[in-house]
């Protein structure tokens, strides 16, 4: 058995499909419904039905996107990868509100199974994308059901109870998802699949860009423009090699996190109502903030349905603190907690900088 799982390339581990499945799945969303969002949105702010239009149709193949992502992730033979927009098609519908996360589960098992099969017959174009499709729409009658309504619950039972504790919930959330951010694993993915909108959403992204921000900041004494734009717009994954010779790097913007979290849903009622995907973005391509503005002039489904987000005119108290939550303040705090840790010693000269 384990000569032939090698032969076909099935590496049953939590990095190939907590890692790198979750990371495609979010790519793979970033490239249909996030990209889409963006669109629909500013062909309606510019009257273009045509924009609109774009924006529907890339909307509208998030599920197949996510699953063909996740196949690429898991290095599926084409036959395989091809038969996924199917089956994501499949998960992400008997999913209902949770559809993301079936459509993981489900895209994982039915490529394997795929792969386990493929090249094994003289009729492998008929054998191949048959048994893909056949495990993972048997897959989603049986499981994406309990799996969606279980990630519902969830997200439900967080969004609820950020409303009922902004504070503690706040820091909470901020400081999870935030690190989850920093992590090899995908907190845009993580947050589309338990759709986290409104305070709670508004709490993930000052997380994300407390991470982000923080550690782009933080480290331009050893990195300079290039690292403070790698980071600041690309990802504080970076720093996780550093991290790991140095934990002590990470409490700088972790701490501003904890402190931005309870900002954004107590004073300035921070709300992400835009596609739940832009919650775990931070500052990645400005899709956080781009995602708390289309949430403003057009509430998402999500938002409408499990906090009862309505189309709102930013005023000038909303663009302040979006501004400040998203790339003030954790700079701010972030520098400020570095320089107390590069005093007492805990963080020295060179820990911050990225491998060239």
């Amino acid at each position: 058995m384990k000569e032939f799982l090698k032969r076909k390339n099935i590496v049953i581990s939590a990095r190939r499909y907590g890692i790198d499945a979750l990371g495609a799945m979010a790519q793979g969303l970033f490239c249909s419904l996030l990209i889409g969002t963006i669109i629909k949105t500013l062909g309606t702010q510019l009257s273009l039905p045509f924009l609109v239009d774009m924006g529907g149709f890339a909307s509208a193949m998030s599920a197949p996107a996510m699953a063909i992502a996740i196949g690429y992730a898991l290095q599926a033979p084409p036959l395989v990868m091809f038969s996924l927009a199917a089956v994501g098609q499949a998960a992400n519908a008997m999913g209902g509100a949770g559809g993301p996360l079936a459509v993981l589960f489900i895209a994982i098992i039915a490529a394997e199974f795929g792969k386990a099969v493929s090249k094994e017959t003289r009729v492998d174009l008929l054998v191949t994308p048959f048994v893909t499709i056949f495990i993972g729409v048997v897959l989603s009658y049986l499981i994406a059901p309990p799996i969606g309504a279980a990630a519902d619950a969830f997200g439900t039972l967080i969004n609820t109870t950020t409303m009922l504790q902004p504070f503690w919930m706040g820091i909470l959330v901020s400081v999870l998802v935030g690190v989850a951010l920093t992590l090899p694993i995908s907190s845009a993915a993580i947050c589309h699949s338990f759709s986290l909108v409104g305070l709670a959403g508004g709490a993930a992204v000052a997380g994300c860009c407390a991470q982000m921000v923080g550690f782009a900041v933080m480290s331009f004494r050893e990195n300079r423009w290039g690292g403070l734009v790698s980071q600041g717009i690309g990802t504080s994954m970076l720093q996780m090699g550093n991290i790991v010779k140095n934990p002590r790097i990470w409490i700088p913007p972790t701490l501003a996190s904890a402190i931005t979290g309870p900002i954004a849903t107590c004073l300035f009622k921070l709300e992400m109502n835009g596609a739940a995907i832009n919650s775990g973005m931070g500052t990645c391509g400005l899709c956080g903030q781009i995602g708390v503005w289309t949430g403003w002039l057009a509430p998402s489904e999500a938002a409408i349905q499990k906090v009862g987000a309505v189309a709102v005119t930013p005023t000038a108290l909303h663009w302040i603190g979006l501004i400040l939550i998203s790339f003030v303040l954790p700079a701010v705090l972030s520098v400020i907690f570095c320089e107390i840790l590069r005093k007492i010693g805990w963080i020295k000269e060179g820990d911050l900088t990225l491998p060239q």
